[in-house]
């Protein structure tokens, strides 16, 4: 398992579609995951610190989770199969350890707000990581090049190996 950062959100050229863009903490190693509108809004909404007048679904389930004396302690991408990622949220609720099913899209929203790190499996990181060979400081040229390529992939170019 490798530790990421969320280094932003985006969209596809394509279709359209939100992408959570996660890169490596300890090197330039990028992965796009696919997913919905409304788990992008949530995630963001969360990263530029803006608030709801009523609580939105990640947050009731974090608010319910901390009345119940439940923590996050990480989430994870775990697998990558059939082009769907695989996510875990682990939980510790009294003194044990709990591994939840989840979908990246979600963990990850859960993740901003009880502010835990994200891990990527070290195979999804080799099967589906997009590697610059800038370093990340050179932000703008990696921005740049990075929509250049979402212009013209789909999430199939990542489950058949193609790029």
């Amino acid at each position: 398992m490798q530790e990421m950062v969320i280094y932003g959100v985006s969209f596809d050229m394509v279709g359209k579609q939100p992408i959570v863009l996660l890169k490596t903490v300890d090197g330039n190693k990028f992965l796009p995951i696919w997913i919905g509108h409304p788990e992008a809004a949530s995630i963001l909404m969360k990263l530029q610190g803006a608030s709801t007048p009523r609580p939105m679904t990640h947050d009731l389930l974090c608010d319910m989770l901390g009345e119940l004396q439940v923590k996050c302690t990480r989430v994870a991408v775990t697998e990558l199969r059939d082009n769907t990622f695989f996510a875990s949220i682990t939980l510790r609720a009294n003194g044990r350890e709990l591994e939840i099913d989840s979908r990246p899209s979600d963990a990850i929203a859960l993740a901003v707000r009880w502010g835990v790190p994200i891990f990527a499996a070290d195979e999804v990181i080799a099967e589906s990581a997009i590697e610059f060979e800038q370093e990340a400081e050179e932000s703008e040229d990696v921005v740049e090049k990075f929509k250049e390529f979402l212009d013209q992939v789909s999430p199939e170019d990542f489950a058949s190996g193609e790029s």
